[in-house]
């Protein structure tokens, strides 16, 4: 058993190396191997609470919820809906939920590259998880520019598609549903078919991330060899 004077020194001695500022429970789980069970419920109900035990003010972020928290909440939620949670998404549950988060707090953990980052951290040591890594796993090749500080992914603009001509499948980008597809059938003998389009303010990252994943089933160019489970995960996807 773990005791309370250990994690207070523990505490203490990570803040020290850290200038001075006490880390938040992910952290000090990665770094130290104690676990939020060897903690919440038998010395402290919140991580905040052992803070200031050990002598620190955790900021305004940790006082309402710790980030461990906050990230166990999002991948339930990721798990409800099958995709990673978009602003508008966090905005309704917290309506819904008065014990859910509003989507304010979780932005102030970083832009949504670094909060998918320790999402995914968080899910590995948690094997219940496991679909939620999938979701992070799918996202990491998007590229970001600074205007990407949030979790808000409401500005779309562009599409991968995945389209089929006779037996085998496409996977391509596009900025406009629709228009691709148009200009591919004018060039095939085969009747082309739109099976699913995902949408995206990555289409670059997102191509490359299908490509990569059906690499074996290549056959050339764009055009690969599918078989039905190969489609349904990538129709899984709505919006990344």
């Amino acid at each position: 058993m773990v005791t309370k004077a250990h994690i207070l020194q523990e505490i203490k001695r990570m803040a020290e190396a850290n200038n001075g500022k006490p880390v938040g429970s992910q952290r000090f789980e990665s770094e130290t191997g104690i676990r939020p069970s060897d903690w919440k419920g038998k010395h402290w109900a919140r991580w905040s609470e052992a803070l200031n035990e050990a002598g620190y003010v955790p900021n305004q972020l940790v006082t309402a919820y710790d980030v461990a928290e906050l990230l166990g909440k999002y991948a339930r939620l990721a798990q409800e809906l099958g995709r990673l949670p978009a602003s508008a998404d966090l905005r309704l549950k917290a309506h819904n939920d008065p014990e859910f988060p509003s989507n304010s707090t979780f932005e102030k953990i970083g832009s949504k590259s670094d909060f998918v980052k320790q999402l995914r951290e968080y899910c590995l040591a948690r094997s219940e998880f496991n679909d939620v890594i999938e979701l992070c796993n799918e996202y990491e090749p998007r590229k970001h520019n600074d205007c990407d500080a949030n979790l808000d992914q409401e500005e779309i603009i562009g599409f991968v598609y995945l389209m089929k001509s006779g037996r085998f499948y496409k996977i391509g980008k596009s900025n406009a549903a629709g228009r691709r597809e148009y200009e591919l059938a004018i060039q095939l003998p085969e009747k082309l078919k739109t099976i699913h389009v995902i949408r995206t303010d990555d289409p670059s990252g997102i191509e490359e991330y299908w490509h990569k994943r059906f690499a074996s089933k290549r056959k050339n160019g764009e055009w690969f060899a599918l078989d039905a489970a190969d489609v349904k995960a990538f129709k899984r996807r709505k919006f990344v």
